[in-house]
């Protein structure tokens, strides 16, 4: 990884300028995206604080420093970083001049907040008429719950998708990590590239409103038409169902996960493939009876899973029975996949206080447009001399005082 990369030029996005106004997680990764196939993002920070990822862990040797969360590394490769104080006039002013230049802006405070500081869509696009604004928010621009805050978890429960995952004698769970805001995040980019191709072929600029709330209930699909048509509402799965489980089971040497579609499982071939002959018992011969004996099944099954290392029953699972099997692959492992390995996916980004760290890669492939981070995230405010003195034209001076009196 380059910081100029030779193949700029060539990225799908090249010459798109993003002024980035958003912080945490959903709106820096929708800017990620965007930066990485080639647009030209401006991040835009709170003077003296920046974006509130930068604090948020993981650190290197678990030391915290603003240049240094994980995190924000990973979501703000490929764009540049200023800083501006939005709340004061003169930044505002600063911030309209460079509107002005943008094809899109992109920002996720909660809904009130723009309008408060007179830069919302309306008034952004009276400065410019072909302006792509995005809004990320916890429940959309609109609706009973606009202005409610909420955390990860929070949309979960009530995106509706928390009530379907778990175990079914135990309480609701939540996948780990933040995959709302990551779904969100990659639903505003598809949105905003959406909005800029109607701008291509119309010039006309709109506004974009993607709800967190919402892109976690896009993730029920089945589910809802589920209810929708036939009232039926999908429960959590019983530990013990009398079936071949869906859940981790484990091998000798981790996690499995076994799973079986296209009709009634062969118990018999399944026993001989395992080594289980318990699994060939009169008590497991009829779903009425797997049922009725459903705990002795998981634990017949326990035992026959217990008998493989993992990586082998994999492997033997895709070859000898074309089974849909996985591994739960610990970090490390999914480092060392030779599936990403052989791919290339994992990308190296040598940042300047950091160091070479490895980050996930291209989210997908393009044969004539590559992705590519092309530098890493940019420390608090490292580009205010180049936009500022040479995109706005300001003097050493006129910088000098902005920034002593805290505007950048």
């Amino acid at each position: 990884m380059t910081s100029n990369s030779k193949n700029n030029d060539r990225r799908a996005l090249a010459g798109v300028k993003v002024l980035d106004l958003t912080h945490h997680v959903a709106g820096p990764y929708c800017t990620k995206l965007l930066a990485d196939f080639g647009a030209e993002v401006t991040k835009v920070e709170r003077p003296g604080v920046g974006d509130p990822a930068r604090g948020m862990a993981p650190f290197p040797n678990d030391e915290p420093h603003p240049d240094t969360s994980l995190l924000f590394a990973y979501l703000n490769t490929s764009k540049r970083g200023i800083t501006l104080d939005l709340k004061s006039p003169t930044g505002r002013g600063l911030l309209e001049r460079l509107v002005a230049d943008a094809d899109m802006v992109v920002e996720n405070f909660s809904p009130r907040v723009m309008p408060g500081f007179g830069l919302d869509y309306e008034s952004l696009q009276r400065i410019n008429p072909e302006l792509i604004y995005v809004s990320i928010s916890n429940f959309g621009q609109t609706g009973p719950y606009r202005d409610y805050k909420a955390t990860d978890i929070v949309e979960y429960a009530l995106g509706g998708l928390m009530y379907i995952l778990g175990s079914h004698d135990r309480e609701p769970l939540k996948h780990a990590l933040r995959q709302t805001q990551f779904k969100a995040g990659t639903n505003a980019a598809t949105a905003a590239l959406i909005a800029y191709f109607h701008r291509l072929t119309t010039g006309d600029g709109q506004h974009v409103d993607v709800s967190i709330h919402e892109a976690v209930a896009s993730a029920l699909r089945d589910t809802a038409s589920l209810f929708s048509y036939i009232g039926a509402i999908r429960q959590r799965q019983n530990t013990y169902s009398g079936d071949m489980p869906r859940s981790p089971m484990p091998a000798k040497d981790g996690y499995i996960v076994p799973i079986h579609f296209g009709g009634a499982v062969d118990w018999d071939d399944t026993s001989d493939f395992l080594g289980e002959p318990d699994l060939k018992r009169e008590d497991f011969s009829t779903p009425e009876r797997r049922l009725e004996h459903a705990k002795e099944l998981h634990e017949a099954l326990e035992r026959g899973f217990g008998r493989w290392n993992k990586y082998d029953l994999f492997q033997e699972a895709h070859k000898r029975r074309g089974s849909i099997y996985g591994v739960v692959q610990s970090p490390a492992e999914v480092v060392d996949s030779e599936q990403y390995r052989h791919r290339g996916y994992f990308t190296e980004i040598d940042h300047p206080v950091i160091g070479p760290a490895t980050y996930p890669g291209a989210p997908f492939r393009m044969s004539g447009t590559p992705w590519e981070a092309s530098c890493p995230a940019p420390m608090l405010g490292q580009d205010n001399q180049r936009i500022y003195r040479e995109k706005l034209g300001l003097s050493k001076d006129e910088l000098m005082v902005l920034r002593a009196s805290g505007v950048v």
